[in-house]
């Protein structure tokens, strides 16, 4: 994934703009600060802070034997651990209780599987294909599947058809959870450094079509009367399409405010 670089008066402001550029949450970007904020006269910014970010790549877990396993089964160290070991595994309760395991991605298949081990974009792809047509099968609608790696780390499954409104539901909230349960289907969890996108009937690609057509008229707008304008409040991959559009018209530039999730984009001359 290329990296991006963004300013901003201080390296949170810079960061939270790296990551509307990047569409993702902070969890999942890794950050380079390049230049710290230096302050002048009066409490006036002399210098503003520069960051470069990128989509976190996922980490395989490295391969392990399964005959070094069997080995290690057997070992009289495995048989009773030192206290030192005893103290760093996890208890019966705690975290094994909730479910987390901190320091390992989620499991595979099985237990002789490696576990974490980073997905193929065409893996996923081909996965939510055949969820999404089960999907359709299972609500009895005319829908066919079909998906399109938009780059290395990007998937995107589109499920065709006519009539496929029951699948969108009000305002997208029914998308929104076929896409959650796509996600778990086709990367097993969510996985860092990998995204997957889903759309129903064109929902999605009508919105993102609208939404800058919309920007590039405010844009317009600001540009032609110096005044900046603040759209409404939006969740990071809608503020991405604005950011992408804004970079599409000269004399105008762009950036967030706020803090989620009423955090918007503000559309200012350059």
């Amino acid at each position: 994934m290329e990296w991006v670089e963004t300013t901003g008066r201080t390296v949170e402001e810079a960061k939270d703009a790296a990551l509307d550029r990047l569409g993702v949450d902070e969890r999942d970007a890794e950050f380079d600060v390049l230049e710290e904020a230096r302050s002048g006269l009066f409490g006036r910014v002399r210098q503003e802070a520069r960051v470069r970010a990128r989509v976190r790549p996922d980490q395989p877990r490295p391969r392990v034997d399964r005959r070094d396993r069997r080995r290690r089964k057997g070992s009289p160290s495995d048989q009773a651990p030192d206290s030192a070991e005893a103290a760093s595994a996890t208890p019966a309760g705690g975290d094994r209780a909730t479910g987390r395991a901190p320091a390992a991605p989620p499991r595979t298949v099985d237990d002789d599987m490696d576990q974490g081990e980073a997905l193929d974009p065409q893996t996923v792809g081909e996965q939510a294909r055949a969820f999404l047509d089960g999907l359709a099968e299972a609500f009895d609608v005319d829908g066919r599947a079909e998906f399109e790696l938009v780059d290395d780390l990007t998937v995107e499954a589109r499920l065709v058809g006519d009539d496929l409104g029951m699948l969108v539901g009000p305002k997208g909230q029914t998308l929104a959870a076929v896409q959650d349960l796509t996600r778990a289907v086709a990367q097993n969890g969510p996985r860092r450094g990998m995204r997957l996108r889903v759309d129903v009937g064109g929902y999605q690609q009508r919105r993102r079509d609208a939404l800058t057509r919309f920007t590039q008229d405010v844009a317009d707008q600001v540009r032609q009367t110096g005044d900046a304008v603040a759209l409404e409040p939006m969740p990071a991959a809608d503020r991405k399409v604005v950011h992408d559009s804004v970079n599409t018209v000269e004399g105008v530039t762009s950036r967030s405010e706020g803090e989620d999730p009423r955090r918007r984009v503000v559309i200012a001359p350059e």
